[in-house]
């Protein structure tokens, strides 16, 4: 049997996604087609490659702190998957996290082969995809890097390229020639028309200790600073953490540019497996709506929503009606706190926007209205300068942080479940249609210890509501 780990790479923020992807609610953990998350979707498509000599031992997720939480959510929907989480500290770009989850796959000395994908691509023929990572699997046996490469059917300037030998080697692999940068259109025109460039998919099949052995050539650096790192290492159950402080020093920089830009010319083999399966990035809007499903206009309609006269557009409506007429070539996101229009083609350039959302501090930037969180969600319904309404949920089970506010005071009323609550000394039940007040200063929990989740409508008042007007005393989530 060979012995595989699915090394699942999940940072980043997909802000050309914005505003339905954010920071605190990035793209790898939104539905964007399907019924699952694009995340939830690449930890079952690696997965899938077991069976017959293909054992996959485990799944090792790498992920920031912020996002943890999330990914587990996500996991738990999942049947039968072993995974662990590497969370970064930091960020620090994706040559450092595959170099933790290279040293975790390995900690036993078993050296097995790591299935390396970023967590926000989409493909269409699930079955092309598993043959080909089954090929990967057994070029990378030999102890060579296979990246799957993406034939191209148009001229995108969105994505690197590969340079390949025309010529089909072995396991039906070809050898890399050379990496080449986003082109310019007339360049991604030429490589279409040769026949011999593909798109780099971000995607690697290859032994942890090649991995180890490549860095160690190119870039001592990393693998010394995130072996120390490593080393110092806390391990909480499905969560693992390399040492912060060791972290931070370690460089940022990309698997491409870190070692396999480097590869072709060298001794470390490197190889391309073809890859023809419906595959995308999703990088940008026009790329979601490139892969969606169109009408005879060439429009896609996500959500409540309708168009006339119009056509080659997309509406994706998150809370409410959105309609146009007489469009063309329009991308409309709509969500409860922001609403984006943008010239389909120039859909690349929403990170403009969220650029100057950020250099204005605002919110909408980082967090939807709806926030989740680790015992469930909050959703911000009205609020002025001294007050602020939220309808809350709580898992069965969960309870928030023992906490106490300097600057506002509470009032709880419970619509669905019942609702324990720790208010100073009194612990009591409240049920639906019942209320409760937390004076300001007051130390207090809200618990669900019912078997259905627990929905309140939080009324806060006071001369200050944001939320760092939280100290929490006690935390079963790990949070300061």
């Amino acid at each position: 049997m060979i012995k595989i780990v699915s090394v699942i790479l999940c940072g980043g923020s997909g802000t050309r996604l914005w505003p339905l992807s954010r920071t605190g609610f990035p793209k790898q953990f939104l539905v964007l087609n399907g019924q699952s998350s694009l995340f939830q979707q690449a930890v079952c498509r690696v997965n899938s490659i077991a069976g017959n000599e293909f054992l996959v031992n485990e799944t090792l997720i790498v992920t920031n702190e912020d996002h943890r939480f999330l990914a587990l959510d996500q996991l738990r929907e999942l049947k039968e998957v072993d995974a662990r989480l590497l969370l970064e500290p930091v960020a620090r770009n994706t040559a450092p996290a595959l170099t933790l989850a290279a040293l975790q796959a390995n900690v036993h000395g078993e050296d097995p082969i790591l299935v390396v994908t970023p967590a926000d691509q989409t493909v269409v023929d699930e079955s092309a995809m598993t043959d080909a990572l089954r090929q990967s699997v057994q070029a990378a046996v030999s102890g060579e890097i296979v990246i799957l490469g993406i034939t191209p059917d148009r001229p995108e300037t969105g994505y690197g390229y590969i340079h390949y030998d025309g010529n089909l080697g072995q396991s039906g692999k070809h050898k890399v020639l050379k990496f080449a940068e986003k082109p310019d259109l007339e360049t991604a025109v030429q490589y279409l028309s040769s026949g011999n460039y593909a798109w780099n998919s971000g995607m690697f099949v290859l032994k942890a200790s090649t991995w180890l052995n490549a860095l160690k050539k190119f870039r001592p650096d990393i693998l010394r600073t995130v072996s120390a790192a490593w080393e110092s290492r806390s391990d909480d159950a499905m969560f693992i953490r390399p040492d912060k402080a060791l972290f931070d020093q370690v460089a940022s920089e990309s698997v491409d540019y870190a070692v396999i830009e480097s590869c072709p010319g060298s001794e470390v083999n490197i190889s391309m497996i073809p890859l023809v399966a419906g595959w995308s990035d999703l990088g940008a809007w026009d790329a979601v709506w490139q892969t969606g499903q169109h009408d005879s206009n060439g429009n896609m309609l996500v959500g409540d929503a309708f168009l006339a006269d119009s056509s080659n557009t997309l509406i994706y409506a998150s809370n409410r009606l959105v309609s146009a007429v007489g469009v063309e070539d329009l991308v409309i996101v709509e969500t409860a706190d922001a609403v984006l229009v943008v010239d389909r083609k120039q859909s690349q350039q929403v990170k403009k926007v969220v650029s100057m959302l950020e250099q204005q501090g605002r919110a909408e930037h980082t967090l939807h209205r709806k926030v989740f969180r680790p015992w469930g969600w909050y959703d911000s319904i009205d609020e002025s300068d001294r007050f602020k309404v939220k309808r809350i949920q709580v898992k069965p089970g969960a309870s928030l942080s023992l906490q106490q506010h300097h600057h506002r005071a509470e009032h709880w009323i419970v619509v669905k479940g019942t609702a324990e609550v720790t208010c100073g000394e009194e612990v009591k039940l409240i049920t639906e249609n019942q209320s409760t007040y937390i004076p300001l200063g007051e130390v207090h929990r809200l618990r669900n210890p019912g078997v259905i989740p627990l929905e309140i409508i939080e009324v806060q008042s006071g001369s200050y509501l944001g939320e760092d007007d939280i100290v929490r005393l006690e935390d079963a989530f790990g949070r300061s």
